[in-house]
């Protein structure tokens, strides 16, 4: 056998690759901080107050707006106050997005990727109205768009929903100079930015009979929050996604050539490295470039699969390698994946929590962009039950990697006893591939760890931090990309290194000297198991052999 590039690759060979790859992965990590701006934009919009309109309620070519062509009547706040229960059903809260700047009409761009919105309504005390500190809030719901180049009153329905939100304020020592502190309703999400402007219109409606936002109090304000993805950033990652997705293709045929060079059958591990690849070219797959073309609704939802899929055979890859040999079996029979089911039921389980979690909340978005899975109790069990599934999963699945990775170098430890027992050059040798095992165990660690800060740091509020008054470097940024940029290289380097060696030592040692360089069972330590002998013996035979 070979061997593998790992093993025969020559030192001063290693030192260029490994120089090359973390200048690359340099690159990837200045091109966040330093290229790419943050990841996400939120834009606040106070909410035009405008008297409803006869039956624009259900029709759907009637809307309100606040800006452009004939405006909506506005309403003024002290004439409202007088009769706030009154005027309740006549009133429609108007957002048209986005926002201008500078005297200028600004438009999205479907670069940005998608759109989430999230109401604060500002509650102001009045002394007729009771206010309940737990209500429920109905919102009649209604969402337009137009395009660059349509009139102003021309808005196209897009979705419309009557939903029910959750609202709790703070309500003690209340007094008519403030305001009461309620919490955020959470509104929309598009998966898709796909047009230019977008209306909403919402509406309280009032209803005695049905008990439908009487305890409420007087709301004096809506203002909505948008967050869409920045489309400048939205480059930069599709740009890295564009230059590495052909290099990993073109290295995985490269490695699946030479696997099929040997007259031997591939071996598990050889077989887990294009599975990783494989899930790794789906992801790395630029299809963000078709929503500049198509709207696709179900790219949020699409990219979360995506996603899932390369983390489950990440975490899959990690607990086989370190379950293999530090050389590769010479029969892909000996080692099969249904000895790993055990290790791999965390990572199993976890990822269809998540999955299943992602149908419930996205999945429906795509009809209905108004729906979350958290506005109901029963809702919020259910997804509070697969995130903490899928918490727990991870956390043992750490834990047993932690165990693995530690059996793996005590493992190597004892391997390490019968090198004495050999001649200087394969001691030299083996010694050699000894520390490149560990180092890359080392750079699995930090592959790992990095992955998880880049995932929590992708579920918290981007902020900017700054180097110095000159140089400003954006972490958020800095961490996406460098984290990809990781994941591409720390693949291609395994690909490249667990590649099938063209190299072979020449046979000018005999038998006998080869087999003389076993290990000397006297040599080892009284308490070794037995089992660990076995290992040992098959390590020098097949060292011995090689």
């Amino acid at each position: 056998m070979s061997g593998t590039i790992l093993e025969n690759l020559s030192g001063k060979k290693l030192t260029i690759l490994v120089s090359f790859l973390l200048f690359c992965q340099l690159i990837c990590f200045l091109i966040g901080g330093l290229l790419a701006p943050v990841p996400s934009n939120v834009q606040t919009i106070i909410g035009t107050i405008c008297k409803d309109r006869p039956g624009s309620h259900n029709d759907t070519s009637i809307w309100l707006y606040s800006r452009g062509g004939k405006k909506c009547e506005v309403l003024d706040h002290n004439e409202i106050r007088e009769d706030s229960l009154r005027m309740a059903n006549k009133l429609v809260f108007v957002f048209q997005m986005p926002l201008p700047r500078g005297g200028q009409n600004l438009d999205y761009s479907r670069w940005q990727q998608n759109l989430i919105g999230i109401l604060q309504a500002d509650i102001a005390y009045d002394p007729k109205v009771y206010n309940n500190p737990q209500s429920e809030i109905t919102l009649d719901l209604r969402l337009a768009y137009r395009n660059k180049g349509d009139p102003d009153d021309e808005w196209k329905y897009y979705a419309s929903s009557l939903e029910k939100r959750d609202l709790t304020c703070e309500v003690d020592n209340a007094t008519d100079k403030y305001l009461y502190q309620c919490d955020t309703i959470p509104v929309f999400e598009m998966g898709s930015l796909h047009h230019d402007f977008y209306l909403l219109n919402v509406r309280i409606p009032v209803d005695s009979d049905q008990q439908m936002n009487l305890n409420i109090g007087y709301i004096q304000d809506l203002n909505l929050a948008t967050i869409y993805q920045n489309g400048g950033f939205t480059k930069v990652w599709v740009s890295l996604k564009t230059t590495f997705f052909p290099f990993i293709v073109a290295i995985m045929i490269w490695f699946w050539h030479r696997v099929h060079m040997l007259q031997r059958k591939p071996v598990l591990l050889e077989y887990m490295l294009i599975y990783l690849g494989a899930a790794l070219t789906f992801l790395n797959l630029p299809l963000e470039y078709l929503t500049l073309f198509v709207e696709m609704k179900f790219m949020l939802l699409l990219s979360d699969v995506r996603q899932g899929i390369f983390y489950a055979m990440l975490c899959s890859f990690w607990l086989v390698f370190a379950g293999e040999h530090m050389l590769i079996q010479e029969s892909g029979e000996k080692n099969s994946l249904k000895i790993y089911w055990r290790h791999l039921m965390a990572v199993v389980i976890g990822c269809i929590s998540l999955f299943l979690f992602d149908i419930c909340e996205r999945g429906v978005q795509l009809r209905n962009p108004f729906y979350s899975i958290w506005v109901s109790r029963f809702g919020s069990r259910i997804a509070m039950t697969f995130i903490v599934l899928g918490a727990i999963s991870a956390a043992i699945y750490f834990l047993f990697l932690c165990y693995m990775v530690w059996k793996v170098f005590n493992n190597i430890s004892i391997k390490r006893s019968i090198l004495p027992s050999m001649s200087k050059m394969r001691r030299l040798h083996y010694e050699g591939i000894i520390y490149r095992f560990k180092f890359l165990m080392l750079a699995t660690l930090l592959c790992a760890l990095l992955t998880v800060i880049g995932f929590i740091l992708g579920q918290v509020t981007d902020s900017q931090w700054h180097w110095n008054d000159n140089v400003e470097l954006e972490f958020s940024s800095a961490f996406f990309t460098g984290v990809y940029g990781m994941w591409n290289i720390y693949i291609f380097a395994l690909i490249i290194l667990y590649a099938p060696s063209h190299k072979k030592w020449p046979a000018n040692e005999t038998q006998e000297n080869i087999m003389g360089e076993e290990i000397e069972f006297n040599n080892l330590p009284s308490d070794t198991n037995p089992s660990e002998i076995s290992s040992l013996t098959q390590f020098a035979r097949k060292t011995a052999l090689d």
